[in-house]
């Protein structure tokens, strides 16, 4: 594909996604055709790595728009390989014109590695931002003070960052982790009590409508009592536990036939 032709389907892409309402599905075809020239072009497998300013950034802003296409299609791997792609444009480009994307999408993927639980990975990442960034800018800030939040225990924190967030991409991530906080709350709720009111466990679990409140119950497989407006946990201690009595018997007698022959 000529560059001329890349040129033209980049600015259809950046058209389209930038647009009130875009068509994601549209958006994902442009990337699909895209990837493929700039894979021609080099601008992917960095072979022979082309040295022109504005194809470098086209490139670059390419795999941005791809970046925040992936979250808003919910597509995690997606987003991980076009934010992978994006820092050879970020780190060995020096040349390139600063991105007013750049630190949004690296907060991102700080959000992206605390919602899958990878903390090791969400400081090695922090170790390669620059420190004026790292202390002062609050697309990185975000994901550091809700990792403080997390390690504090300060769920509400957490909820609360949904009004504060850098840009609606985030909203993505924050809701993953606020899915496992609230069965980690679930379960510990479990072990403490035997039911709980309704208006308690939605507030506790940070939800705002009833609705969500028995959609999470149905889920953690909770008896509802709609007119005691209750749910009732269920408790391993109803379980009955099957105790294989032959089979012990059996291996208690072969062991004792054999203490009798070692004596």
């Amino acid at each position: 594909m000529a560059i001329s032709e890349v040129k033209r389907l980049a600015q259809a892409l950046s058209q389209e996604y930038n647009s009130a309402n875009p068509d994601l599905a549209k958006c994902g075809h442009f990337l699909s055709q895209l990837k493929i020239a700039l894979i021609e072009l080099s601008y992917l497998t960095h072979e022979e790595r082309p040295n022109n300013i504005e194809e470098l950034t086209l490139a670059r802003d390419v795999l941005e728009i791809g970046a925040q296409w992936s979250v808003r299609t919910k597509d995690i791997p997606s987003f991980e390989r076009y934010m992978a792609q994006l820092q050879t444009y970020y780190n060995d480009h020096s040349a390139l014109p600063a991105s007013p994307l750049k630190y949004n999408l690296i907060g991102l993927n700080l959000l992206c590695l605390l919602s899958q639980n990878r903390i090791s990975d969400f400081h090695t990442a922090l170790e390669t931002i620059d420190p004026e960034q790292l202390h002062n800018n609050p697309a990185i800030q975000h994901p550091i003070k809700l990792e403080q939040s997390l390690m504090e225990g300060s769920y509400n924190r957490v909820w609360s960052s949904r009004s504060e967030v850098p840009s609606q991409e985030y909203l993505f991530f924050i809701d993953i982790l606020m899915d496992t906080i609230r069965n980690e709350i679930a379960s510990c709720s479990e072990k403490a009590y035997t039911s709980l009111p309704l208006s308690d466990a939605g507030t506790l679990l940070f939800f705002t409508n009833m609705e969500d409140i028995l959609n999470f119950a149905k889920e953690r497989n909770w008896k509802v009592n709609p007119v005691e407006q209750k749910a009732y946990f269920h408790s391993d201690a109803d379980e009955k536990i099957n105790i294989p009595a032959d089979q012990i018997i059996k291996q208690t007698m072969f062991y004792a036939r054999d203490m009798d022959r070692i004596v």
